[in-house]
């Protein structure tokens, strides 16, 4: 290929790559706008001018080949490349403005996000923003998503990843539910209620807790109730079906009006589940004005705890009732 050669190829590049990336022409085509059969014509146009088979395709599925991989590796740094020149101008500009695509899980984005999603659209009217709520994860390079909210022990790889707060899972129950039921002080008390759990996973039954001075502590609960949802598992709560167990910034509005009350507060609930939300994005050298002010309006906003902490009334055990 000539010295000048590529230019003329480059529209054929980031075709192949969405295609690699989305595992069909179709898709790719969708994103891009155009028509599936343009898409294949792209890259069997760029394979002819490199010289090298870059998909298998089959009936079924298109796999990359080994130089297929290689030459995905530099078709995706060069959009990176191409992305971060286009943000050059806005580095410069005093204000920040444009869309920002914002992806977060479902009880996330209602529960935490939104509310500083509204103070940030006051501040900067100049910036839009566009909350895509989605509890799937989302690869914000192949989607073209700005930012992605994840909850998580560990952030991926390749993408740049800011800690927005801690998640804390906690149990909750309400208190006419607790007054008709046995008292729980410890967490074997739970064997005699029912319990909400996730159901996602063979052990998502088996609730672990920890407290200084104490032998940790298993209990494997059963229920009534079970969702992989924390929002349906805070309502079949709210419903009186039993103790829940979901993360505190999904319970804190409950909690602080009083319609449910903590659950052994005092143990440290070990849940599945848990660490950190993170806000990621990809490794631009160039970070746009608009996703910037955003990440730090929500690093600011959730680091002081406005996000995670619960009320000091909210955070009060539920008192046992008396044995008969």
């Amino acid at each position: 290929m000539g010295t000048n050669s590529f230019l003329k190829v480059l529209p054929e590049m980031v075709t192949f790559l969405r295609v690699a990336e989305l595992g069909s022409f179709s898709a790719a085509a969708d994103l891009l706008g155009m028509t599936p059969s343009a898409a294949s014509r792209q890259v069997k146009r760029l394979e002819k001018e490199i010289g090298v088979q870059l998909l298998q395709r089959t009936t079924r599925q298109l796999r990359l080949t080994e130089p297929g991989a290689e030459a995905f590796a530099r078709c995706r740094e060069l959009v990176l490349a191409a992305q971060g020149t286009m943000d050059v101008a806005q580095q410069f500009s005093r204000k920040p403005g444009g869309l920002v695509r914002l992806s977060a899980p479902k009880a996330f984005a209602r529960r935490v996000l939104h509310p500083h999603l509204l103070d940030f659209l006051q501040r900067y009217p100049e910036v839009d923003v566009q909350l895509i709520v989605e509890d799937r994860d989302i690869d914000p390079i192949r989607e073209g998503v700005d930012l992605v909210v994840r909850l998580t022990t560990a952030p991926p790889e390749g993408l740049v990843a800011r800690q927005l707060m801690a998640v804390e899972h906690i149990l909750c129950a309400t208190p006419r539910y607790l007054a008709q039921h046995e008292a729980i002080a410890h967490p074997r008390d739970l064997l005699a209620h029912s319990c909400l759990s996730l159901g996602e996973h063979e052990r998502d039954n088996h609730w672990r807790f920890k407290k200084e001075g104490e032998e940790d502590a298993t209990a494997v609960v059963r229920g009534r109730y079970i969702s992989n949802h924390s929002e349906i598992r805070l309502e079949g709560a709210l419903a009186g079906l039993g103790v829940a167990c979901v993360p505190a910034f999904m319970a804190r509005e409950a909690l602080d009006e009083g319609r449910v009350v903590r659950v052994l507060a005092d143990w440290e609930f070990q849940g599945n589940y848990h660490g950190h939300a993170w806000i990621l994005y990809p490794p631009n050298r160039f970070t746009a004005p608009k996703c910037r002010v955003l990440i730090d309006h929500l690093l600011g906003a959730l680091a002081d705890g406005r996000g995670a902490q619960l009320s000091a009334s909210s955070a009060r055990p539920a008192r046992p009732r008396a044995r008969s």
